[in-house]
């Protein structure tokens, strides 16, 4: 065992990432920086409000209760970064994130998923976060009981011979008879060896036999042929459990009706048989489906869930994107409107503090910080229903995009549309270069193009870039150039056809 403990590298392991919210502001506007363009104020106020989490976190046990999250709505054009926002805040977040549209609910009593899911999800998404972080805890462990079974597989081990209390022929037991008979029997007893332990005490231990200390040796040799993959062409036979049972899917519960006390799918799995199956696979999925066992042995779910609900009351946030859509000018219409003033009087409760039941228990919304987001392009803010809107006290405005907006999208962001373009022009060993005057020019071509037809933002430079590289990315397999290059007078001559064209460039750009 000491040259297995040698052999494995004990160089530290990085130290975690901190969570967002242990960040100082000006660190987390930073962070947003390296994907968003511009956008100053928003990146302000959501820094705030996920810095406060921290704070209140802090806070004395008398008062800490009754610092309610600053909950922030952001209204700008569509393609301005709202979403992008969103997204890197997932990304970056150690805490419970979710990302929800707020057209896809409606009135409860209807059908359709109720507002009250998006805290069921935001639960789940929880779950699963403490789960993996639990699972990467004991990973190694998990690792080696695999191997271990793996082992087992390869090399079955003896099973120990039934003692022998009969009696021979002439009625004599063994070892009994002549006092000669029992000293030549004594020297093949096993022998015991002595071993003292760290208390100073010693303790009798049988001495390994000739035959176990040569199957320790090949047990050990067929350890190192596993770790160094040379076994992983070999098949076993491996017993695993079967996913999931037929048929589960009638019993799932009606949409928006998640929440129920009774899962019947779970209960009817409780029920039936744990049946397994025997499955002839080669070593590495073996091993990656004796890991996934060893894993589910030694996670605590009692714990996950524990974890997770207070992750989610105190740490989680929800990000309700489209919010203009459920917005509409109130008192007209005869009949419900189901997905508009409905959703916001369901949504009223949750976003306020109410609880939630889910199927791992119930869950307080009064500390989740809600991050609401639309264009606003037909309706206004204030068509939301008046308690709405005060429950969202922080309103940002993202500003417009300009064509100097676009240059920079194109160039610093580490996800930058150029440098996307560019690793999957490498893939095919070849090399494309933008001049910062082509640049410019798809620039000066999306802005004009959002100036004469409907402004999309940012998303015009998708559509601008499509049209430029759809007919490179055709031909570049053949192409006989290995390095290409976008100047100025290249991007004109691709794009001349569809800029001038205005039927074309309406349905292209």
């Amino acid at each position: 065992m000491t040259d297995i403990a040698t052999a494995i590298p004990t160089s530290e392991a990085p130290p975690p990432a901190p969570w967002l919210e242990e960040m100082p502001p000006r660190q987390i506007v930073a962070e947003l920086d390296r994907y968003i363009v511009g956008q100053e104020a928003a990146k302000k106020a959501v820094a705030i409000a996920v810095r406060n989490r921290w704070r209140r976190a802090q806070a004395p046990d008398d008062i800490r209760d009754e610092i309610t999250p600053y909950n922030i709505i952001m209204i700008g054009p569509t393609g301005v970064g709202k979403t992008e926002v969103a997204r890197r805040l997932a990304r970056l977040s150690g805490a419970p994130f979710l990302k929800v549209e707020a057209s896809k609910f409606t009135e409860v009593g209807y059908v359709g998923r109720d507002a009250e899911s998006m805290v069921r999800d935001l639960v789940d998404a929880a779950i699963n976060m403490v789960r993996t972080e639990r699972e990467d805890e004991v990973y190694p462990q998990a690792e080696q009981r695999a191997d271990e079974r793996l082992l087992d597989l390869l090399l079955p081990p003896v099973v120990p011979a039934p003692a022998q209390t009969g009696r021979r022929a002439d009625g004599q037991t063994p070892g009994s008879g002549s006092p000669g008979a029992a000293a030549a029997a004594a020297p093949a007893a096993v022998e015991s060896v002595f071993v003292v332990g760290s208390s100073g005490q010693a303790r009798p231990e049988k001495a390994p036999t000739v035959e176990e200390e040569r199957r320790s040796r090949s047990r050990e040799k067929l350890r190192q042929m596993l770790t160094e993959g040379q076994l992983d062409d070999r098949e076993v036979e491996i017993e695993v459990a079967p996913q999931n049972f037929p048929m589960m899917e009638l019993f799932q519960a009606p949409q928006g009706m998640e929440g129920a006390d009774i899962n019947f799918t779970e209960m009817l799995q409780e029920m039936m048989p744990k049946r397994k199956k025997r499955r002839t696979v080669k070593m590495p999925e073996a091993r990656r489906v004796l890991v996934d066992e060893e894993l589910k042995k030694l996670v605590d779910m009692d714990d996950v869930v524990n974890e997770a609900l207070d992750r989610v009351e105190n740490h989680g946030i929800i990000f309700i994107d489209e919010i203009d859509k459920i917005a509409g000018e109130r008192g007209q219409g005869g009949g419900p409107d189901v997905s508009r003033e409905g959703v916001q009087r369901d949504l009223l409760p949750i976003v306020e503090g109410s609880t939630v039941q889910t199927r791992y228990g119930y869950v307080r919304s009064d500390h989740i910080l809600f991050i609401a987001a639309g264009a606003f392009h037909v309706s206004k803010p204030s068509d939301l229903i008046p308690e709405l809107q005060g429950r969202f006290p922080i309103r940002v405005e993202l500003q417009p995009l300009t064509e100097q907006d676009f240059i920079r999208i194109m160039t610093e962001p580490e996800n930058a549309l150029t440098k996307q373009y560019q690793a999957l022009v490498a893939a095919e060993a070849a090399e494309l270069e933008f001049t910062p005057e082509g640049i410019a020019e798809v620039a000066r071509v999306a802005f004009l193009a959002n100036d004469r037809m409907e402004n999309i933002g940012a998303r015009r430079l998708h559509t601008v870039m499509a049209a430029l590289m759809e007919d490179l990315l055709f031909e570049l397999p053949d192409f006989p150039q290995k390095r290409i290059v976008f100047d100025a007078g290249t991007v004109r001559e691709r794009l001349a056809k569809i800029v001038n064209d205005d039927d074309l460039r309406r349905y292209i750009l």
